[in-house]
């Protein structure tokens, strides 16, 4: 795993001329005016309204929720709730300049924590899958709870995604969010402090930083479970949306979906991407994988790149925006929403949570990589720091 790696996003990410406040909520109106806390400017965004500050300003563990927005120069508008570090909106312009809300979530912080699926959430200590709920690291194995079948997934039973992070105003335009896991938290070993950074830029990216450092030898993988639909939330399913990826192979998984160790190629199955392509074009195909997965639910091996280097790429195919995925993280999982089940109305009642109106594309280290040697490791330990950034960057034509 990539622990020392140098902050290189400055040619993406412009000097942020943009501000962040508590949400007050903007109502219900079609037009709303935001003022940054920091001047006498206003700013009027059209066609949306946030989510009301009041749904999310609760008691969680030992102290409040709250809601946060970060606005650029554009007029582009991030929600983040201190609940889970959750992304509850993203607000860019279509290709006809009409601002759409591109993530799928809800009003509340009682919703999200009904809904479960861990929308919008910062992902800890695990990101994904750990086999049989279990590992072995320097000859001592740690039991971890098992919350997916017989597999640990996303953290735990109470993961990063169920508690409050400690929010701090950073600069104009980002949300600084803490966390400490502590020592045998979830069966992990090692205090884990950990730090993300959100920052919305002027070029309309935004980047998540991702920091952690422990006390004993441990395991980490973060990441975040945005799901996304570029048409807007609640206007469909995303399997008319174009996704591109650059990678050859991907890993294949078991029944339970745990990588099987091996790499596949993409190539002649469902799973190229390589090119532009609908989603929904192959993802009823008889495939093993496919039905293992109850469609894409898979680890993509990304080609050689960096963080200046875009590896997927997604196309709302009504909006015309287009999200581009930079990252340092070898690995990225493509979720089409498989498990989605419409139980819980989205932002402002506008529709449900239905099958397949949402994806991921989370950035990863493998599933399984603490049982899988021949996988990039994710041990982390004292007197080292876990470093990682993913930029998430949007246009419209």
């Amino acid at each position: 795993m990539n622990f020392h790696v140098k902050n290189i996003t400055a040619g993406l990410l412009l000097a942020g001329m943009a501000g962040l406040t508590a949400c007050g909520g903007s109502g219900s109106s079609s037009k709303t005016e935001t003022t940054d806390s920091s001047s006498t400017s206003t700013t009027t965004i059209s066609t949306f309204s946030l989510p009301d500050a009041k749904g999310f300003q609760v008691a969680v563990d030992s102290g409040q929720a709250d809601l946060f927005v970060l606005k650029n120069k554009n007029g582009v508008q991030a929600a983040i709730t201190s609940f889970g570090g959750r992304l509850v909106s993203l607000v860019v312009p279509d290709k006809d300049g009409k601002m759409t809300d591109v993530v799928v979530g809800f009003d509340s912080v009682s919703t999200y924590q009904g809904a479960g699926d861990y929308f919008g959430a910062l992902i800890g200590r695990y990101g994904n899958r750990i086999g049989k709920a279990k590992f072995t690291l320097d000859g001592k194995e740690y039991k971890l709870p098992a919350n997916n079948g017989p597999n640990t997934l996303h953290g735990g039973t109470v993961g990063f995604d169920s508690h409050l992070w400690a929010a701090t105003k950073v600069g104009e335009n980002a949300l600084e969010l803490t966390y400490t896991s502590k020592d045998g938290d979830q069966g992990f070993p090692g205090d884990l402090s950990t730090k993300v950074i959100y920052t919305l830029g002027d070029d309309n990216s935004l980047k998540i930083a991702y920091e952690a450092t422990t006390t004993k030898p441990t395991v980490v993988n973060l990441t975040n479970h945005a799901y996304w639909n570029l048409n807007g939330f609640g206007t469909g399913t995303i399997l008319d949306h174009t996704l591109q990826i650059a990678a050859d192979g991907y890993t294949p998984v078991d029944v339970t979906l745990i990588p099987t160790g091996k790499i596949e190629k993409v190539e002649g199955t469902p799973f190229d991407f390589r090119g532009p392509e609908k989603i929904g074009t192959r993802i009823e195909q008889a495939n093993e994988q496919l039905k293992n997965g109850k469609g894409y639910d898979h680890n993509y091996v990304l080609n050689k790149h960096d963080i200046t280097t875009p590896i997927t790429t997604l196309t709302g195919d009504k909006t015309g925006i287009t999200m581009q995925v930079f990252t340092e993280e070898p690995g990225i999982q493509f979720y089409s929403g498989n498990f989605m089940q419409g139980k819980h109305t989205l932002k402002g009642g506008k529709a449900k949570n239905d099958f397949r109106t949402g994806l991921c594309l989370e950035t990863q280290h493998y599933p399984d990589s603490p049982n899988k040697p021949e996988f990039p490791t994710t041990t982390l330990k004292p007197g080292a720091t876990y470093k990682t950034s993913t930029i998430y960057k949007f246009t419209a034509n």
